[in-house]
């Protein structure tokens, strides 16, 4: 470039950025922004970037160089991946309502395999192609122009795409569903699959970590790229020459992600790797409280984009792009069930989930820079159970008679602890978990519902009901309790002896929130505010174990507490029923009674005292006399 030139860019007929003079300038502002932050002048070339592209930026791009023009067509295609069961069909949707003149073809990699000439009137597939895999599968919407793919098997998983009049509009990246889970412990190693017995002299694989090329077999030579990515696979990689299969050695999280595998430019398989005990989270929780979904990062970098998803359809239900510094929450999808229930940590990413419901139920995604990193699988205790140690509960079947093809199950987290088969006539309970349900257990011959007698800490815990096919889940507290005098201190205890690294424990007061600590960011927060301030400057967590101390106790403080920790990625619950009593009424009938014989028996005593005291002097006296009189007869 020239201290003379001038140069323009725009986009239609809008500038977007320009030199002249050797001023730089970019107006990202136009177009309602839609290139915020996005645009980039290369000082010496004069060429423009374009980050994060989205579809708003697809169309005609003109540059001026003085009087000298060229000009540009940028076509920005979706992408979107699809999972298929083996056996079943997929449709390749293509957005269209009905086509006009129309030419559109779809490709399988760089292979046309079916096309729609409406110019023509030509409706043709390429079923014979690539060995016939396609062969009296393929289906081709007359109308839409979309392409069903039926009886799916891993010969059809890969790249497919749709090009609308020579231009490539969308792209499908489509998956045999089931097949491509790794869960994997840390620190242990785990093997990626081709599904090749043998491969061909001419074959041409490649492994990717995202969108990273990290291993490949070509003409005989075996390339592993261990440096890629800061080195994080360095010296963890192998490749096995016969089948191309990919061993991954020392997993640590920093693995975890997606793998992709690519036979001859054609995407073949895709991996996703969790890291066994950190990568794949069960949580459970009481409908109406909520749940925070850790992304485990103290702070994201300015580079991050944190998106999370939710169900078997991976809907987008909020991100963070720190590029743009752009938080979005899409409470509109889906109905509108998460509207006005979703919040994003700015700093670490993490999604609290208020309200919940049965409708939140599921399965949730973190995605770190398009690779996944975390799920979450959230369930709700549809019953909340709590009693008082010694005491008997019944978890209730929700039945006034059982039928006679009936088969009910009771199980204790997973275990199976009771069943009726109404067919077999079989009621049955097992003494299983080193007996701590011996002789605790009763079922009900008409309804099925399950009796616990003698209630211990042993027995807290989820209960999982099943009637058929049908599921309830019961969280089962028991409660301490607690009798506190008016003025002083009491504490709470979490029964732990120290919290770790990833715990998280929170303490409401009825269905309050009063205190919390997450030791993941490492706060410890106390609402002492909550409820008209009554427990400002009252309040004490104990940073190591947890339990929480309340001071200068009166009779507001008297009620539920509540106390929810997550140790060890396993959910708990604690209860406790505090009671305040004051001097004056500190009791009920029967304590009365016993204090008041108690205080008779004192009574008594102490006149007994007395009456010796008094006696007891009067006889030193009289032996004084006794002395004197002796004396004087001397």
């Amino acid at each position: 470039m020239k201290d003379d030139d001038v140069i323009q860019w725009r986009f239609g007929n809008t500038l977007i950025a320009e030199i002249d003079n050797n001023r730089f300038t970019v107006y990202d502002d136009v177009l309602d922004g839609r290139f915020r932050d996005r645009l980039k002048l290369d000082n010496q070339t004069v060429s423009l970037t374009i980050t994060n592209i989205t579809t708003e930026h697809d169309g005609d791009y003109k540059l001026k160089i003085n009087s000298v023009r060229k000009f540009f067509i940028l076509h920005v295609f979706e992408m979107k991946s699809l999972l298929v069961k083996e056996g079943d069909s997929v449709t390749l949707n293509s957005d269209l309502t009905e086509m006009k003149d129309d030419v559109i073809q779809w490709r399988f990699g760089n292979i046309l395999i079916a096309e729609i000439n409406k110019r023509a009137d030509i409706i043709t597939v390429y079923d014979d192609v690539l060995d016939g895999r396609f062969r009296d599968r393929l289906k081709l919407d007359n109308q839409t122009g979309s392409l069903t793919i039926t009886s799916f098997t891993t010969e059809h998983a890969g790249d497919y795409t749709l090009e609308i009049n020579s231009v490539r509009k969308k792209k499908f990246e489509v998956f045999i569903h089931g097949r491509m889970s790794v869960s994997v412990k840390e620190g242990s190693y785990t093997t990626l699959n081709s599904d090749l017995t043998e491969m061909k002299d001419d074959d041409v694989i490649q492994w990717r970590f995202g969108n990273t090329l990290i291993a490949e077999i070509n003409n005989d030579r075996i390339t592993v790229y261990d440096n890629v990515l800061d080195g994080r696979f360095r010296d963890r990689l192998k490749l096995n020459y016969k089948t191309g299969s990919l061993t991954i050695t020392y997993t640590t999280d920093e693995h975890a992600g997606s793998y992709a595998l690519e036979i001859n430019s054609v995407r073949k398989k895709m991996f996703n790797v969790c890291t066994l005990g950190r990568m794949s989270v069960s949580a459970s929780v009481s409908e109406g409280s909520y749940i925070t979904l850790d992304s485990d990062y103290t702070e994201m970098k300015d580079v991050d984009v944190i998106q999370w998803r939710f169900g078997n359809e991976s809907t987008l239900i909020a991100e963070i792009n720190k590029r743009v510094d752009r938080i979005t929450v899409y409470d509109d999808v889906l109905d509108g069930r998460f509207r006005d229930r979703l919040k994003l940590d700015k700093q670490t990413g993490s999604l609290t989930i208020t309200d919940i419901t049965t409708e939140h139920v599921g399965s949730y995604t973190l995605e770190v820079n398009s690779v996944r990193k975390k799920k979450f699988n959230v369930d709700i205790f549809v019953m909340s159970v709590t009693v008082k140690e010694g005491d008997s509960v019944t978890l209730n079947s929700d039945l006034t008679e059982m039928k006679d093809d009936d088969v009910i199950q009771w199980r204790f987290g997973s275990t199976l602890i009771a069943e009726i088969n109404v067919t077999a006539d079989r009621f049955t309970v097992y003494d299983v978990l080193d007996g701590r349900f011996r002789d605790r257990l009763k079922l009900d011959n008409q309804t099925g519902s399950l009796t616990i007698t003698n209630i211990t800490t042993e027995h807290a815990g989820d209960y999982k009901r099943k009637i058929n096919f049908r599921n309830t889940e019961f969280f089962l507290t028991v409660f301490d309790e607690i009798s506190v005098l008016e003025g002083d201190s009491v504490t709470l205890n979490s029964d732990l002896t120290e919290m770790k690294d990833d715990d998280v424990i929170q303490w409401r007061f009825g269905n309050t929130l009063i205190a919390e600590i997450n030791k993941r960011v490492d706060r410890i927060t106390v609402y002492d505010d909550v409820l008209d301030g009554r427990f400002r400057d009252r309040l004490k967590l104990d940073n190591q174990t947890g339990s929480l101390t309340i001071t200068d106790i009166t009779t507001e403080y008297a009620g539920h507490y509540k106390l929810l920790m997550r140790v060890s990625q396993r959910y708990s619950l604690k209860a406790f029923s505090v009671s305040v009593y004051d001097s004056v009424h500190c009791c009920g009938p029967t304590e009365a009674v016993i204090r008041l014989v108690l205080s008779a028996l004192v009574g008594v005593a102490t006149v007994i005292l007395v009456v010796y005291e008094i006696r007891s002097r009067r006889a030193e006296q009289h032996q004084a006399q006794i002395h004197t009189s002796e004396s004087i007869e001397i």
